[in-house]
């Protein structure tokens, strides 16, 4: 007991509006649905976790998580109650690793715990319908501060793995998993392969349709995480846990859910440095870098990409690089440095070109090609006419030249493409083809389940208030409010609601 208030805890037991008392049988209950009907917690029990700090016993704090994350409709984990225990390696009956602390960054036992307690908390609202939403954005700044020395360091599985037991053996951390078995190569290529099923179902068809079948995938991987294989095959797991949780952060951000996606990317860049992957650590993080730039906090995301480029070290390849600095210059294009943001596109297209292929990308590079070289481009070109009108001329160049390039699976990124080039047209006067290519966008989004096409096209739909006049606009906009998703109405407390 610290003595000390629990705010975490206080503010989500403020926002869940529930009594002390409630709170208490709530927990008497849902524990003996979790097979612990000896638990007996009372109202003075409550006031002592809030004010005075004191962290319960297992398993009251993953009751609480669970009943405070269907109650908020959101992800709530032990660590967002304030309900884990410092100042001590503990370890969880049964053997295994240490608790997952507030901070960053997390041990190799510490990141299979949030991992396996995160994913199984996702799949529960999703089994409810409710939507993962964590708790709130970090900023920029705040995670590569904390995670700039350890990104910087060589993990060492053998050395600092929190797995001081014999070889296969178990720690049942998480929620509702499976009984974990020790597996071998062969399965760990099965999974290898069904990463590449979901990343093309995720490019072709947007984050919501597979989101959840991801989510799961992970959480298994996680429970395999528990035992300590020999160190090739647990750095391919980790490799695995990596990929999953990237597409799992951007199948969240796809449709929405920026916090839980945030949550995902911390997840797969700790990932992917105990694979030993450190170009994968700085992917992850250039994905929550393009998240902040859709928030709008360019700042936030240079932050970001600093520790993205830096942290990925000599290993990078350089189209690797070259992803990196797009994405860096459509954070400076949000700001309108537009210097900044041309210089950084021809480094982008420098090293785009210096890549002589004799070095085969791994296969989460794969989706980075000339198109989105590209397209990227455009997306900065068109970001910067905000600013800067003149440079929506510059839009149509790597736009057309993107669509040119586009592979037919590739439709979110043709989508993106054409709404770019519909927004250049409109800041550059050209109203006529800006309605050719925002239809062209509008054709293929009825069967796509990206949210953020949709976000795009309300803001291309805003560029076309200055024609509404013109009889073809007018039909666009009349169009457009019609496909537009309609607002869903808020449910009352406690309710399960959908993105």
């Amino acid at each position: 007991m610290s003595g000390q208030p629990n705010t975490r805890l206080a503010d989500l037991f403020g926002i869940a509006g529930w009594s002390k008392g409630e709170l208490a049988r709530l927990v008497n209950r849902q524990a003996a649905a979790m097979g612990h009907p000896q638990l007996a917690t009372d109202t003075s029990r409550v006031r002592r976790w809030i004010d005075m700090g004191e962290i319960p016993r297992d398993p009251v704090p993953r009751v609480l998580a669970k009943l405070f994350t269907e109650q908020l409709g959101r992800v709530v984990t032990i660590e967002d109650l304030g309900l884990v225990r410092h100042g001590r390696a503990g370890r969880r009956r049964g053997g295994g690793g240490d608790e997952p602390s507030d901070g960053l960054p997390w041990t190799p036992g510490q990141t299979a715990a949030v991992l396996t307690e995160f994913t199984g908390m996702d799949l529960m609202l999703n089994r409810r319908g409710l939507v993962g939403a964590g708790s709130a954005l970090a900023a920029g700044s705040a995670l590569s501060s904390a995670m700039h020395d350890w990104l910087h360091t060589d993990p060492a599985l053998t050395t600092r793995s929190p797995h001081s037991d014999p070889p296969l053996h178990a720690d049942p951390a998480g929620y509702d998993r499976y009984e974990a078995a020790p597996i071998g190569s062969q399965e760990i290529e099965e999974l290898e392969r069904s990463v590449e099923v979901f990343r093309a179902w995720d490019a072709a068809r947007g984050g919501g349709l597979q989101r959840k079948a991801v989510v799961g995938q992970l959480n298994e991987v996680g429970g395999m995480l528990t035992y300590r294989h020999p160190e090739h095959l647990q750095r391919r797991l980790w490799g695995v846990a990596a990929n999953l949780a990237v597409l799992a952060g951007w199948m969240s951000h796809d449709v929405g859910l920026e916090p839980t996606a945030q949550k995902y990317f911390v997840i797969a860049a700790h990932a992917a440095r105990e694979s030993g992957d450190r170009p994968r650590a700085g992917e992850a993080l250039s994905r929550a870098a393009r998240q902040m730039v859709h928030l709008g906090k360019p700042d936030d995301a240079l932050d970001l990409m600093k520790l993205a480029k830096s942290g990925s070290g000599a290993q990078t390849l350089p189209r690797t690089g070259a992803m990196l600095a797009t994405i860096e210059a459509w954070a400076q294009a949000s700001m309108g440095n537009g210097q900044a943001m041309r210089r950084t596109l021809g480094v982008a297209e420098e090293l785009f070109a210096s890549d002589k292929g004799d070095v085969p990308p791994p296969s989460w590079m794969q989706m980075f090609e000339e198109a989105d070289l590209y397209g990227m481009q455009a997306l900065a070109y068109r970001t910067l006419a905000e600013h800067d009108p003149k440079a929506a001329s510059l839009v149509q160049g790597p736009a057309k030249r993107a669509l040119s390039l586009r592979d037919e699976a590739r439709s979110r990124s043709e989508i993106f493409d054409n709404l770019s080039l519909a927004a250049g047209y409109f800041i550059d006067d050209d109203p006529d083809q800006a309605d050719h290519y925002a239809r062209l966008a509008l054709v293929s989004m009825g069967s796509n389940s990206s949210q953020r096409t949709w976000v795009r096209l309300r803001q291309m739909y805003r560029l076309t208030h200055q024609y509404a006049r013109d009889p073809k606009i007018r039909e666009l906009r009349e169009e457009i409010e019609d496909s537009l998703p309609k607002p869903v109405t808020k449910p009352e407390k406690g309710t399960s609601r959908r993105a």
